[in-house]
């Protein structure tokens, strides 16, 4: 531990806590930079003690880790296309469907596919409701949603992408 910063707050090894999380600058979607950022700040260091540590200002430390979480937002957001786009079950819920509906027409559509799923029915409405945001208002689905179940069951919720 080095002891950095105009407060005395510790700082914590990050080449060590980088290699312990296994990152790795050819594979990432994180610069080096974002990464120990984001390492430092996920181990409760604040941007100030981080902007002293890096030698920079707090605001650079603030812009580096605002970009580092949307490249992270955008990677999760990958992996979710790809998993929907993949999954063994597709089904599309159409405007004015009733949410209540919904797990049925999941469960239907796993024992077509031979998919098991784990989730209970209102376990199923929660996700897709929060995944949705406001393509749900009450029980109503207000925007075409696409539910995809995994070969390993996990489901995947996608709002349509209307970029007409």
């Amino acid at each position: 531990m080095s002891d950095a910063g105009h407060d005395d707050e510790a700082v914590p090894e990050v080449d060590e806590l980088l290699d312990t999380a296994g990152f790795d600058p050819e594979r990432s979607v994180l610069t080096r930079r974002q990464a120990e950022v984001l390492a430092l700040r996920e181990q409760g260091v604040r941007q100030s003690t981080i902007a002293d540590y890096l030698g920079t200002s707090r605001a650079n430390v603030s812009s580096v880790e605002a970009s580092a979480r949307a490249n992270v937002e955008k990677a999760r957001e990958t992996v979710t296309f790809v998993d929907a786009l993949t999954a063994p079950v597709r089904i599309e819920v159409p405007i004015g469907s009733d949410l209540y509906d919904v797990p049925k027409q999941v469960y239907d559509a796993c024992d077509d596919a031979g998919v098991k799923v784990n989730q209970t029915a209102p376990d199923l409405m929660k996700i897709v409701s929060d995944a949705a945001g406001e393509a749900v208002q009450g029980r109503e689905i207000k925007e075409p949603l696409f539910v995809g179940v995994t070969s390993d069951g996990r489901v995947r919720v996608r709002r349509h992408a209307d970029r007409s």
